[in-house]
């Protein structure tokens, strides 16, 4: 190694870091410190004049001192007094500052009797010496060490004063933490002009010198008297529904929103700005989350084969993020789509590196494709999330919707049956409710499947279920449909695979939801389009609906259609203008409404379950069981083997076919 390059080795491994120095200048104003601390409290006993202190108790005082700067130094060290961040102090700091100061002042009290006793006999300190001196002591360590803090604290003041005026709804521990961390911090821009809290026992006091001016009802009127800027939600605690209504006064006021979201983010005590998310308009749906036991999922899921089709789709890639935290023996993620599945392949690679993930891309419409991807994984659980979905494109393709829901959905169910699925969960929608479209329609065949496929296990006649195979390829080749006798498959073995489905209602932020294009709109052309002002729909977010259908899983019995009460349902108009309003905007001002009339097939509600139907409960009151709908397996069957051929046809009678098979079925004339 060469001289140059050792030199600089040994600059930069005994280079201090700049709080290194700051605590070496701490000690030594300590050591100094302490010691004038009593001396003080000694000249203060004496009327402040030195020459009235008796010399036993100064030539005492001045053995003694030495030895109490070491003691004092030792015991700060041992209390973190050096290594602590001071321009951050808050409670801790102040509490195991007191704790040190207390803890040298008995050392004090026993160690300097000693050096009086040896030069003067049986003397004493007087009474006031060590009160004052103990106090003195701790006003001069802690004082010191707080300046740091009030140095930050009037620097981003003053670097605050003209930036952005936030007001601070939440008084509570977490809007303390909030408070603190906007004053101390040189990452936050801005300055806290007053704050909000519904207790009325703080209104009119201060926290760190901002006053608590009102409750939720005077958000507006402050926002307007202080020129609020911004607007920080810390109520972590509070139920979805008072928050939704908080939040609904706070974007009246047209100010940036911020919201803490949840109140695990308590759990460490470690609250910044940072952790606060822009307010969405999920947070205004007025509804608790659904709260799912995980650890059954957990334990139903363990060590299992899991399939999930349509896996890089919204649905589908929430699914295989769940699943991938609950320790499966396999996780298998196929879809027609290359580029989702990729997307989802390599986030759950980064995130799962010991996961057994597996990832095939191919349609659900391909029968021998779903053959050779079942018997070559052998899953145990098969989530099928493969779906057409978008209702004004399924009424232009019609057929399309029969291809790739009902039978792509049919040929998924008998694979899993011939090749030993313990269980298959079928994603179903509120609008195969009394559906006025065809994608409706086609998610209610597929339910309507799920249920006589677990009717015929449980008599033990799944041998009578046809094998409904159709290969364009074939077709095409003027070939007759591929078929495989059924009663040839499963020989003298009995299927043993539960089918269920699992039925909800719009997906906030899944594709083909009306927020992502709303947001587009706002951004772009400043103008939003309503089907129509009265349209109401229900909702839920992602997780919720993937709590669901894992939960269906651990409940199912088969043959159920498990659905979630996801009170009361929103106005699609009302979910726009509450968007306007959080991006700062205008309804009808600066962002223009425009209403289109209804699409093609579409209703102005939806519905959760038929009437026919009733509500059976569950553990979770949340999620309910549909009874099934009496029909005749047998005669269902048949149709679905002429309805298989009309699509493939492409045949223009295929609604009156889908009519005939779902009498509830009534196409909307829009």
């Amino acid at each position: 190694m060469s001289p140059e390059k050792n030199s600089k080795e040994i600059k930069k491994k005994f280079r201090f870091e700049p709080w290194q120095i700051t605590a070496a200048v701490l000690v030594l104003y300590d050591a100094v410190a302490v010691n004038l601390s009593y001396f003080a409290a000694l000249l203060l006993r004496f009327d402040l004049r030195f020459s009235s202190i008796p010399r036993a108790y100064l030539s005492s005082f001045l053995r003694f001192a030495p030895f109490y700067s070491i003691i004092c130094v030792i015991i700060f060290s041992a209390f973190k007094l050096y290594s602590m961040v001071w321009e951050y102090a808050g409670y801790y700091e102040l509490s195991h500052s007191a704790l040190a100061c207390l803890v040298t002042t008995v050392m004090h009290s026993l160690l300097i009797m000693p050096f009086i006793y040896y030069g003067y006999g049986r003397m004493r300190m007087p009474f006031s010496y060590y009160v004052f001196g103990a106090l003195f002591q701790f006003a001069l360590i802690l004082g010191a060490r707080l300046a740091q803090r009030a140095l930050v604290v009037m620097k981003n003041s003053s670097s605050a004063a003209g930036g952005p005026r936030i007001m601070l709804v939440g008084a509570g521990s977490a809007g303390q933490a909030i408070l603190r961390d906007i004053q101390t911090s040189d990452r936050v821009s801005g300055k806290v002009a007053c704050i909000i809290d519904d207790d009325p026992n703080k209104k009119g006091r201060f926290i760190e010198g901002i006053q608590i001016v009102g409750d939720r009802n005077d958000i507006i009127y402050f926002c307007k008297k202080y020129h609020i800027d911004k607007i920080y939600v810390a109520l972590p605690s509070l139920s979805h529904e008072e928050l939704s209504h908080v939040l609904d006064i706070c974007k009246e006021t047209g100010c940036e929103l911020k919201n803490l979201p949840a109140i695990y983010q308590l759990v460490n005590g470690e609250l910044s700005v940072s952790q606060m998310k822009n307010v969405d308009v999920v947070d205004l749906l007025g509804r608790d989350p659904v709260k799912v036991d995980m650890s059954e999922i957990f334990e139903y899921i363990k060590g299992k084969r899991i399939l999930v089709t349509g896996g890089g789709g919204s649905i589908g890639s929430e699914l295989a993020r769940q699943i991938a935290k609950h320790s499966p023996e396999l996780l298998l993620i196929y879809d027609v789509y290359e580029n989702n599945a990729y997307d989802i392949q390599q986030e759950l690679k980064r995130a799962y590196p010991d996961l057994n993930l597996a990832v095939e891309i191919g349609s659900v419409r391909d029968s021998r494709r779903m053959n050779d991807l079942f018997a070559k994984y052998k899953p145990d659980i098969v989530y099928h999330a493969a779906a057409h979905k978008h209702v004004p494109l399924m009424e232009d393709s019609p057929n399309e919707a029969i291809k790739n829901n009902v039978f792509g959905t049919y040929k998924t169910a008998y694979a899993a049956m011939m090749n030993g699925v313990q269980r298959f969960v079928l994603i179903s929608t509120d609008k195969a409710v009394n559906p006025t479209n065809i994608m409706g329609a086609s998610k209610r065949i597929c339910e309507m499947i799920i249920q006589a496929f677990d009717q015929k296990i449980k008599e033990n006649k799944e041998c009578e279920i046809p094998v409904l195979q159709t290969h364009m390829e074939d077709k095409e080749s003027g070939d007759e449909p591929f078929v495989i006798p059924g009663q040839d498959n499963l020989g003298h073995r009995h299927a043993q695979t539960e089918f269920v489905a699992v039925r909800f209602g719009n997906v906030l932020g899944s594709n083909g939801s009306v927020i992502p294009l709303f947001k587009k709109q706002i951004e772009t052309t400043r103008v939003v389009t309503v089907t129509h002002k009265d349209i109401i729909r229900y909702f839920m977010t992602i997780p919720e609906a993937v709590s669901l259908v894992l939960e269906a899983g651990t409940y199912a019995k088969g043959g159920e259609i498990f659905v979630l009460d996801m009170g009361e349902p929103v106005k699609i108009d009302t979910l726009a203008r509450n968007l306007i309003k959080l991006s700062g905007l205008r309804p009808d001002i600066d962002v223009k409404i425009e209403y289109t009339g209804l699409r093609p097939g579409e209703k102005l509600y939806e519905e959760k379950l038929m009437s026919e139907e009733g509500m059976k409960t569950t553990p979770n009151k949340l999620i309910h069981i549909g009874n099934p709908i009496p029909f005749d397996n047998d005669v269902f069957l048949a149709k679905l083997s002429v309805l298989l051929k009309a699509a493939f046809d492409n045949s223009d009678d295929i609604r009156d076919l889908v009519m005939d098979i779902v009498d509830t079925y009534h196409p909307a004339n829009n």
